[in-house]
């Protein structure tokens, strides 16, 4: 059966993948006897697909839509899932080119099932549902938040047991003992209301500076004081801490820069905004890096694992080291375009299931929006 991702290429007489070209850098080798997993992430306004041998990357599309959502300050639900149908074959395509991988040679297909926004996921579990129905291979429906911890795998190795990850995105920000990747994951903590990615959009736009928010805060945020001003910490005081230890809260925090603001600007001051920016990081950044390495102490691991968007932000790394190396705690950190949104973390995450023996999702799996993250395999 020929796949509507190889049509368009086979009626022109041309094969599905092209062939290098002279001069082209070559493909990394695919790992012998590992598991050849093409992965497809579209969970909210990222459509991605990663190749992936073992622990070897192949290839990772990713096309976003994030400009189709600045006028609006987030993320359309409707908006993200039309460009996900505009996407998708494309990335498909590039990323088998990319690969040098012809869809017949895969030996599984995953895909995120939850959490994420309804409409997008459905698009993404079609697409894959329609290749691994068309080539007779097995569909993996998995979840997002882990493949957000199985991403490091492809920087540095295996990870160590147990260790705990730290995710901190737009929609999520939660505190994981992982044990196995592929099949034992407990969440210790977890935000309360906004996530950090959630609160620095609002933030941003409280300020008047452009969506998304993380990138622009953490660039005007080098030029300020974190110590200018004193804004809360969210879940940080021993009552709070009794009920919520290794739990987040970043509403609160949200409110008192927008007061702040609103004070300043009613008083006729102008408001200092890198200062406001750097103080505002500085809080998120404290709570998330201090709670971090508690529940590497709590679990009895030495090694932290950061994932994420928003494990982008340069304030939140070199904090979560200099805490991390002060604790004695290994810190491992993707490489920046590995922490958003992409295949390639959903195609890693199907290797470790197929290696774990997982059995592959039935064909009428549906999308999750609310899956928990303990369920790793749909």
């Amino acid at each position: 059966m020929t796949t509507e991702v190889e049509r368009p290429a086979r009626e022109a007489g041309q094969p599905l993948v092209p062939s290098r070209e002279a001069g082209q850098p070559l493909v990394p080798s695919r790992e012998a006897g590992q598991p050849l997993v093409l992965g497809i992430e579209s969970s909210c306004d990222e459509t991605g697909v990663g190749i992936v041998s073992g622990h070897t990357l192949l290839a990772n599309e990713v096309a976003s839509s994030v400009e189709q959502h600045v006028r609006f300050g987030g993320v359309v639900p409707e908006v993200a899932s039309r460009a996900h149908l505009q996407a998708l074959v494309p990335a498909v395509r590039r990323a088998c080119a990319k690969a040098d991988v012809d869809l017949s040679e895969l030996d599984a297909i995953s895909v995120t099932a939850g959490p994420g926004l309804m409409g997008a996921l459905v698009v993404g579990l079609a697409g894959a549902k329609a290749l691994a129905a068309a080539l007779g291979k097995p569909l993996y429906g998995l979840n997002h938040l882990a493949g957000h911890v199985a991403v490091d795998l492809l920087d540095h190795g295996p990870l160590p047991t147990p260790c705990v990850a730290l995710l901190v995105s737009g929609g999520h920000t939660s505190l994981l003992r992982v044990g196995d990747i592929a099949t034992d994951i407990t969440e210790i903590g977890s935000t309360i209301d906004d996530a950090a990615g959630e609160a620095y959009d609002k933030v941003a736009r409280v300020l008047g500076l452009s969506y998304p928010g993380g990138p622009v805060i953490d660039r005007v945020a080098a030029d300020g004081d974190p110590r200018a001003i004193r804004f809360p910490r969210g879940l940080t005081s021993p009552r709070d801490l009794e009920r919520h230890r290794f739990d987040f809260s970043f509403s609160g925090l949200k409110t008192a820069v927008a007061r702040w603001v609103e004070t300043c600007q009613r008083e006729g001051r102008e408001v200092p905004l890198a200062d406001v920016a750097a103080s505002f990081q500085e809080a998120v950044c404290d709570v998330l890096s201090a709670k971090a390495v508690e529940a590497c102490a709590h679990v009895g691991a030495d090694h932290l694992l950061v994932g994420g968007g928003v494990a982008a932000n340069s304030r939140l790394r070199a904090l979560l080291a200099e805490r991390a190396a002060a604790a004695g705690i290994t810190l491992r950190t993707p490489r920046p375009a590995l922490c958003t949104d992409n295949g390639a973390m959903m195609a890693v995450l199907g290797v470790e299931v197929v290696k774990a023996g997982g059995r592959p999702s039935p064909s009428d799996l549906g999308a999750d929006s609310g899956l928990p993250v303990s369920r790793v395999l749909v």
